[in-house]
């Protein structure tokens, strides 16, 4: 029996994302893969490479600290990741704070056999950075 589409998002966030392991995305997600995040679609494996070089840029110690399945239907997780890590190069134009950030980001994940095809994504990272830079 196969692993479960929650396994399979659990595994992905620690080794893409909490590991950086970029050698692994096609493990787990599908060629043509998309991602929904407001009004822009964002596409293929080379978004995710440079989204996670990005982070982890600016964040060093960025890791995956929870992920909670909401809703699991055979082709579609609901689920929330909680990330932190501490911000010491500029990210998206926001300048390094040195302190620490935490997150959280809402997912629904559409698959496409056993491999992430589609998600659409809300995150509240902007408004953490902002929160965090010195007051004028």
């Amino acid at each position: 029996m196969g692993k479960s589409n929650a396994e399979l998002i659990r595994r992905a966030n620690n080794e893409v994302m909490t590991e950086g392991r970029l050698n692994v995305l096609d493990q787990f997600f599908a060629n043509d893969y998309v991602v929904h995040a407001g009004d822009k679609d964002y596409k293929g494996h080379g978004f995710i490479r440079r989204f996670v070089k990005q982070l982890h840029s600016a964040m060093p110690d960025l890791r995956v600290v929870d992920v909670e399945i909401l809703c699991e239907t055979p082709d579609k997780v609901t689920w929330q990741r909680t990330l932190t890590g501490k911000h010491m190069a500029a990210l998206k134009g926001i300048p390094a704070s040195g302190k620490k950030v935490t997150w959280q980001e809402m997912f629904v994940t559409r698959f496409d056999g056993d491999k992430i095809a589609e998600e659409w994504m809300v995150s509240n990272l902007a408004g953490q950075l902002m929160l965090k830079l010195p007051r004028k």
